[in-house]
């Protein structure tokens, strides 16, 4: 009796631990431009930290930025509050994090999509180059007039790598593909300008272009809602987003964020969070091309299996693709 007596103390003991440690686990995200229902990037992170909310039972906090200015505030009022870890969304918030995390060094801090080299910081980046390469692939093997598209967002140097491995591997396809860029703006805005992104696409389909790849944020989906009226064929980016226009929709370049959101959350509860940089690509499940129930139709068997031969090439080191952050240059 005595022994049933204190397993079942221990037990009660044990599950009154795990509340209390659940109760203390303060996580937290700050969502960049365009939010957290943007379709793309933001979304993908979103869904990450549900999936730990799902798993855990644990709630988190969160922030969408909607202008420049808010990014340091809404992180430092995150770590007074004692949010711990503190998930930053996009490279912008690289100075944001640098400056809060120097104030509270207690605190976790994971940035993704950026570097900032603190001893409590957490830094993810991914082979965004690896991916682009595989659909622009894709892209001319599909194409029938030989002429395909790239629409940016913000032209910075990382949305640059996108489109310089996704001319590679265009060109990797064949020699005689022509890849037709533009880039939305120049400043934040241009991550949430459907209307611009659509124009933009047109413009492209205007000179023979019938296949484009967005790397735009919220400014996708209007690419991809011209790409259906006018019966041409759209790449998605960041998260699968096949569902969005089954049908015109040749596949997207995956960007796993949500698995580096949910493990900057899981690995702190967990007490195996590390700081430091890491770098993920197709050796890691990093980035990859989408194939399901959306697009089947779409990629021949000869199609994926040219794809998939690059992708192992490139794993194994065999395949180089150029990364444009490397030297700002890509190669034709």
């Amino acid at each position: 009796m005595t022994f049933f007596k204190s397993t079942a103390g221990a037990a009660l003991a044990l599950i009154a631990s795990c509340a209390v440690a659940a109760a203390e686990f303060k996580p937290a995200v700050v969502f960049d431009m365009g939010g957290k229902f943007d379709k793309s990037f933001n979304e993908s992170v979103y869904n990450g930290v549900e999936r730990f909310k799902k798993e855990t039972g644990i709630e988190y906090r969160e922030f969408e930025v909607t202008n420049e200015t808010q990014r340091e505030q809404a992180l430092r009022k995150m770590a007074q509050r004692g949010a711990d870890p503190i998930v930053g969304v996009g490279f912008a918030q690289a100075p944001a994090i640098a400056a809060v995390a120097k104030e509270f060094p207690d605190t976790h801090f994971t940035i993704i999509d950026g570097v900032v080299d603190l001893p409590n910081v957490q830094s993810v980046v991914f082979n965004e180059h690896e991916g682009s390469f595989l659909v622009g692939m894709l892209a001319t093997m599909a194409s029938q007039t030989g002429k395909v598209g790239f629409i940016g967002g913000m032209d910075i140097p990382l949305i640059r790598k996108f489109a310089c491995g996704y001319v590679q591997g265009a060109k990797h396809a064949s020699g005689d593909s022509e890849v037709i860029q533009n880039m939305t703006g120049t400043t934040p805005s241009a991550w949430n300008d459907p209307a611009r992104g659509a124009e933009l696409t047109k413009g492209q389909f205007d000179r023979g272009v019938d296949v484009v790849y967005a790397a735009a944020g919220g400014t996708g989906t209007g690419v991809y809602q011209a790409a259906k009226d006018a019966g041409k064929l759209a790449i998605g980016v960041d998260s699968n987003q096949n569902y969005l226009h089954p049908g015109t929709m040749l596949t997207s370049m995956v960007k796993r964020v949500d698995v580096a959101a949910y493990n900057s959350f899981k690995t702190a509860m967990d007490g195996t969070w590390q700081p430091g940089f890491q770098s993920l690509g197709l050796a890691e499940s990093g980035v990859d091309w989408a194939l399901d129930e959306h697009n089947k139709g779409l990629v021949s068997e000869d199609m994926k299996m040219a794809v998939e031969k690059a992708k192992a090439d490139i794993i194994a080191g065999n395949l180089k693709v150029h990364d444009y952050m490397s030297d700002n240059t890509c190669p034709n």
